[in-house]
């Protein structure tokens, strides 16, 4: 099974989508990678779902990634009397640890953390950004403030401190053991939290090893202040606007949603655009018009994926939002316009032997026009490399790695098939053949590109281009030269 796109569809589970055959039509409909998000449900539902679509990816025989979204820190605030209260603008109210419930004229914050980040002058914004309150005087266990937005406040709502760096880990007691649990079971993907700087990356790679691939959300405007940083060091980036945007001005959003991508794919990091994208599917079976063009809006800047998250996980029509996400991905990339924005947005390469190939490689495309691009690759740098000069073919990824196949179904253009390791030139040009061939992706007479690094199995050797032309069956046994002519 391949997908006739290049941009890839995460669909993240939940109770409106815990249902095996609800799973597989997921699937069949378009998603590539399934989120399991671990600040809702237990560890039992989420074993069930993987093993699930583990099951699945075993009958269609198409790698499927998996994606453990952390839930991070959550700052909020203790109790109300009567569970509420309504804050007048303009009024002076408190905030300290005392757990006492709260009333119209204070409220326990059990956050020390937060006491020692904020000073005078600072914002509080509660509530997902509907109240908001100016600090006007600080102590260790306390802070007096002013409503400058007031409104109604209730139990445990969330608390956010733009501007400000927490000395907190973005990596809770609850997320290491969730981390651990995801690790054993097998995701292919890490969604971090809370990432302030790109330390934060290396706190959780160091637990992570290379058991799975790194995605940093970037959820807080302090990330964006080392956002350079903290690219280099993840695997992935997600532009989490819901989050953001509690924190920012909405009409900023689209802006850094621009920066961001073309961060990405500069240096050529997987990079996924999440939250509210198909939000009225939730309740609704069709989408409207403004939720439609920003999905397109995300594929057109080069995006490699777009995500759904209350759609699919709690929503009334889990399936519909995943074929009108597809039927979206699928008609823009049908225009010819997204092409010449793509070449046109392309960024200039490192001066590396991988990029060199990597630049050869698109340009041959863009002369020869072959009906594929294939990749060997044993870490997925080789794939990772071509899909960052988003070639103008699909990507063939072969790799011995099953392991390797899951990470790559996130990644733009990649059609990830493992494969046992090639030898020498000779049978990784037929079994390159072999495989178009096979997946539908070309036929007898049409030309393939190869992309690989020899020694073969060598991570990160990527030094070798190869044109080949389809000159027989394509489905041979074995892959010999009776299949191909190579130049």
């Amino acid at each position: 099974m391949k997908r006739d796109r290049n941009a890839k569809i995460i669909a993240t589970l939940g109770p409106a989508s815990s249902d095996p055959a609800i799973i597989r039509r997921m699937f069949e409909t378009g998603v590539d990678v399934f989120r399991l998000n671990f600040s809702h449900g237990s560890h039992d539902d989420h074993q069930r779902r993987l093993e699930e679509i583990r099951r699945m990816e075993a009958e269609y025989g198409r790698p499927v990634g998996v994606l453990l979204d952390l839930q991070g820190p959550k700052l909020r605030l203790g109790t109300f009397e009567g569970g509420s209260a309504q804050l007048a603008t303009g009024a002076r109210f408190r905030l300290e640890l005392d757990a006492t419930p709260g009333n119209v004229r204070r409220a326990p914050l059990p956050h020390p953390e937060i006491f020692r980040a904020i000073g005078n002058g600072s914002e509080l914004l509660l509530d997902d950004g509907k109240l908001r309150l100016r600090v006007e005087e600080a102590g260790e266990d306390f802070a007096e403030t002013v409503v400058m937005v007031g409104g109604r406040i209730s139990d445990r709502k969330g608390v956010n401190v733009p501007g400000s760096r927490l000395p907190i880990s973005p990596l809770t007691l609850k997320d290491r053991a969730d981390l651990a649990f995801g690790l054993d079971l097998g995701v292919d993907w890490v969604a971090l939290s809370f990432v302030q700087t790109a330390e934060d990356i290396d706190e959780a790679r160091a637990l992570i090893g290379d058991r799975a691939w790194i995605m940093a959300k970037l959820e807080k405007p302090l990330a964006i202040d080392h956002l350079e940083q903290i690219v280099q060091r993840a695997d992935g980036i997600m532009v989490a606007r819901g989050d953001l945007g509690v924190e920012l001005p909405a009409e900023q959003i689209p802006e850094l949603q621009r920066r961001i991508v073309r961060e990405c794919r500069r240096v050529g990091k997987v990079v996924v655009v999440a939250t509210q994208m198909l939000e009225s599917m939730t309740n609704s079976p069709v989408p409207t018009r403004a939720e439609t063009s920003d999905v397109a809006c995300a594929i057109y800047e080069g995006a490699d994926a777009v995500m759904l998250s209350a759609e699919s996980a709690s929503g009334n029509f889990p399936v519909e939002a995943v074929a009108t996400m597809n039927r979206i991905v699928e008609r823009v990339e049908c225009d010819p316009a997204y092409r010449e924005q793509i070449d046109a947005s392309h960024a200039r390469a490192e001066a590396t032997v991988a990029d060199a190939i990597c630049c050869a490689l698109r340009k041959a495309v863009q002369l020869i026009e072959p009906a594929v691009t294939v990749t060997y690759t044993s870490s997925g740098f080789t794939s990772l490399r071509a899909a960052r000069e988003r070639v103008a073919t699909r990507i063939v990824a072969l790799t011995p790695s099953q392991t390797v196949a899951r990470r790559l179904a996130l990644v733009w253009g990649v059609h990830a098939v493992p494969f046992i390791e090639a030898s020498n030139v000779d049978e990784m040009i037929g079994v390159a053949c072999r495989t178009a061939g096979q997946e539908g992706l070309a036929r007898e007479g049409d030309l393939v590109a190869i992309a690989a690094g020899l020694p073969f199995g060598e991570s990160g050797t990527t030094n070798l281009l190869q044109i080949a032309r389809m000159a027989g069956p394509s489905a041979s046994a074995t892959g010999t030269s009776d299949d191909w002519v190579a130049w």
